[in-house]
């Protein structure tokens, strides 16, 4: 159940950390199905799951991640913080769970090696549809809610998520914003006045609205960074980057899950005749 704590805290700083989200067990598994997976290059496909990065010296992604296996499709609607994606988009009871209370716009995997960073985005301005924050006639109406799994522990030179706490709400971009941007040289978010390391023990998850301003520290240790994300929205939502989920995951996702994926059902469901 969401806290009235946790409730206050997304609130005012517009992340929940969830510590032991993800049992020792899961965390296990998830490694070791990752580690099945070869080493991609970006634009390569693994079945139907592609490896994808931003441009930048960012890391790897893994796309479409609940292509996986079952440890990943256990992740949709993780009892552990499934209640609070649906508490923070909000839209129980109108229009908006019409379809299903959610919809899953993008999944990854994510690799962090020595010398990647992502620099600072998203933020209260300018604002955006997606990522809006709102809270509005007693609930929330957040375009999007991101759950970040940590697989690996996640301290100093580890290359950590790094947030502004509070700039969800910001009227006002950070002067020091472009210093630290995305960008292919692979910047970093240390340094920027307001903003905080997330340091996570493997198992932990952030629960943040992604208007809140977020990048990471650039990773120094030796090793890799591993984490997971599913963003979520309204069951209204479309692909972030035009994936779509394959038959075979529809086919095998019980109703609940398969709700989040694919909320609705495209039409014609077979080739139409014209004049029939």
């Amino acid at each position: 159940m969401v806290s009235d704590l946790d409730t206050y805290l997304f609130d005012l700083r517009g992340y929940v950390l969830l510590k032991g989200a993800l049992s020792a067990d899961e965390v296990s598994t998830l490694n070791a199905t990752l580690d099945e997976i070869p080493r991609m290059e970006p634009g390569q496909w693994y079945g139907h799951v592609h490896a994808h990065s931003y441009g930048t010296k960012d890391g790897l992604n893994l796309q479409q991640i609940y292509e996986g296996g079952e440890p990943f499709e256990a992740l949709i609607d993780h009892p552990s913080w499934i209640d609070h994606v649906k508490h923070f988009v909000g839209g129980e009871g109108s229009f908006d769970y019409h379809h299903g209370p959610l919809f899953i716009d993008e999944n990854f995997a994510h690799f962090r090696q020595p010398g990647e960073a992502i620099g600072l985005h998203s933020g209260g301005y300018p604002p955006i549809h997606r990522n809006q924050f709102r809270y509005h006639g007693g609930r929330f109406m957040c375009g999007q809610v991101n759950v970040l799994m940590a697989l690996t522990d996640i301290s100093t030179g580890d290359g950590g998520t790094m947030i502004i706490p509070g700039s969800h709400k910001s009227n006002f971009s950070h002067p020091h914003f472009d210093q630290y941007r995305m960008n292919s040289e692979g910047a970093s978010v240390e340094g920027i006045e307001g903003a905080i390391e997330m340091h996570m023990e493997k198992g932990d998850a952030i629960i943040f609205v992604d208007g809140l301003s977020h990048g990471s520290a650039k990773r120094t240790n030796p090793g890799e960074r591993r984490v997971i994300i599913y963003r979520y929205g309204p069951s209204w939502g479309n692909f972030r980057h035009g994936y779509q989920p394959s038959q075979e995951l529809l086919a095998r996702l019980k109703p609940e899950r398969r709700k989040i994926v694919q909320p609705l059902e495209l039409l014609p469901r077979e080739p139409q005749v014209e004049g029939r």
